[in-house]
Formats: structure tokens, C-alpha cells, sequence
């Protein structure tokens, strides 16, 4: 007897797009102010990348679907990536559980991924403390070139350019792939591991908080050394990698709806469909599965 494909998606919401620093703001609406946080789903298994300050709105629309259980996959711990965990609301419930994904910092390597994170839940710095939350909190240290399994979802890590290191992270399941590759530098040249890791992928979620000419301080002071990329790196690896989508990622906090819909088109002008990612904004991708004869 064949099997029937069930009808899941692979699905990509962004609740936080900027790099760097919350960015509210009239000029900033349409794009969102809100750090990086990603949410993926595939049937019932939630993933979140990175717990900017955008996992709150992401945490209370978990509470509504009623899901109690999700995976955090944290690039790196920099502030921008981390800040928003301490308003995840599921995370506060007894009875949820959480598990969060991660590397020490090669900066601080002998620092585990727990007490990085209870680092910031300390006085003076924050009233409550991370051993305060009531859900079930476990954690699991990642290396680069792991892969690991969560439900029907396979993740590769990879580490990446940034200061005190980064992990780039690809999603597959049913048939379909994303790859997420925030805070990475290009420096001269593609970075092969990426190009690797993003080969075939459906959508590639990309550094791209500079342009060319801002990264080589050709506007304003060179940003060589600073641990992030350029929206037409995302081109070229993008086109080197083969990948269907490119969404542009990490947006200058000073950078104004405006200007990241004009970068959009002209990214769009060199690589068609390529989109400038937005709070809200959406992707969904149909499981590609092939009836199996019995």
C-alpha cells in the first residue's frame, strides 16, 4: 500500500529582524525595531532562532496555540540574541518546556551555554533570575559540523565569522530546507563552509546589515572586523549555493523603512525574488514527500 503525504509545511515568521540594538521608531514600523527572533515550524515541532527582543511577541502567540514545548537555537550570545528570553512567557509556566540549543562563546569558552544566560538574569542587572523560570529548561552544547534530530527536523551546525563565534544553522524536514546565517563576516572572499551549509537550500535568512560601500568604510568608518556582512555577499553566496530564496536579515538599526525596501529592490534587481525580511512576514514551504510502495 502507498503511503499518503501528509499535508505539513515547512514554515519560516519573523518576529525580529534588526541587528545590533532595538530600534523603534515612525521610520522604522513597516520593517519592525524588534532583535532577532525566528520562529520554524514543521506540523506540531516549534524551533526558534535566537531570543532577541522579538521572542516576546513570539511567546505570547505560542501561549494562544496553546504550545507548550519548543526548541531555542541560539546563534551566539551576544546581547541582541539573548535579551528577549527573559520575556518569554512560556518559559515562566510550570509544565513547559524549553530547550535551548547552543556554543560557549569562543571568547569565553570555559563559560557554559547556562550560565551565560543566567549572566544576564543577575542583579543589578535584571530582578529575577534565570533558576526563577518555572518551565523545564534543559541544554544542549552543539559543535560545529553536528547534526542533530528534534522530532521530524534535522539541524546541521555550523560555525560561522563573528566575534566570540557564531553557529549558522540548517532546518530540513519534509523535503525542504532553510538556512539561517546571521552575524557572519565575508572578510575577501565566500566563506565555503556556508556555501556548504546553504548548498540547495530552499531559503537562506542572510546577514545583510551593510552595504559594499559601508563595509569598506567608503560611508562612514569601515566595518571590516566587525563580524557582519553586506546584502550583496548574500547575492553571491546565495548564487554560488544554488538556493531558491534569499531573504535579506540583520538590519542596521539606524536603517529606515525606506532605505531596507530600496536595498530590497535592488537586490531583487540582481537576484530575482530575493525579499528584505520584515516583522510578521511569512514564508511557507509544502513538504515535498514521495509515495513509498509497500
Amino acid at each position: 500500500m502507498a503511503s499518503t503525504a501528509k499535508s505539513e509545511s515547512l514554515s519560516v515568521r519573523f518576529w525580529g529582524v534588526r541587528g545590533s540594538i532595538a530600534s523603534p521608531g515612525r521610520d522604522m514600523q513597516g520593517v519592525g525595531g524588534n532583535t532577532s527572533c525566528v520562529e520554524v515550524r514543521f506540523g506540531e515541532q516549534v524551533i526558534v532562532l535566537d531570543a532577541g527582543t522579538g521572542i516576546r511577541a513570539l511567546g505570547d502567540q505560542l501561549m494562544r496555540d496553546r504550545i507548550s514545548q519548543a526548541t531555542l537555537l541560539l546563534s551566539h550570545l551576544h546581547w541582541d540574541h539573548i535579551q528577549g528570553l527573559p520575556f518569554f512567557l512560556p518559559a515562566w509556566l510550570p509544565g513547559s518546556r524549553l530547550e535551548i540549543v547552543g556554543a560557549p562563546s569562543t571568547a569565553s569558552p570555559q563559560i557554559g551555554l547556562r550560565e551565560s544566560l543566567s549572566m544576564q538574569m543577575q542583579p543589578p542587572h535584571f530582578p529575577v533570575r534565570l533558576s526563577d523560570m518555572g518551565a523545564h529548561l534543559s541544554f544542549r552544547q552543539v559543535e560545529s559540523g553536528q547534526e542533530i534530530t528534534i522530532g521530524e527536523m534535522t539541524i546541521t551546525a555550523r560555525r560561522l565569522n563573528h566575534p566570540g563565534g557564531v553557529m549558522g544553522y540548517r532546518i530540513e524536514a519534509g523535503g525542504r530546507s532553510i538556512v539561517y546565517a546571521t552575524d557572519t563576516e565575508h572578510y575577501a572572499c565566500l566563506d565555503p563552509y556556508l556555501v556548504k551549509l546553504a548548498k540547495d537550500a530552499d531559503v537562506l535568512i542572510y546577514d545583510s546589515m551593510y552595504t559594499e560601500a559601508e563595509y569598506r568604510g567608503e560611508v562612514g568608518p569601515s566595518k571590516v572586523g566587525w563580524g557582519h556582512s553586506t546584502w550583496e555577499q548574500g547575492v553571491r553566496v546565495a548564487d554560488a549555493a544554488r538556493v531558491g530564496q534569499l531573504v535579506l536579515f540583520h538590519h542596521d538599526p539606524q536603517r529606515t523603512d525606506r532605505e531596507v525596501a530600496a536595498l530590497e529592490m535592488q537586490a531583487d534587481i540582481l537576484r530575482p525574488g530575493t525579499i528584505a525580511a520584515r516583522e510578521g512576514l511569512e514564508i511557507a514551504l509544502p513538504a515535498r514527500r514521495l509515495a513509498a510502495a509497500a
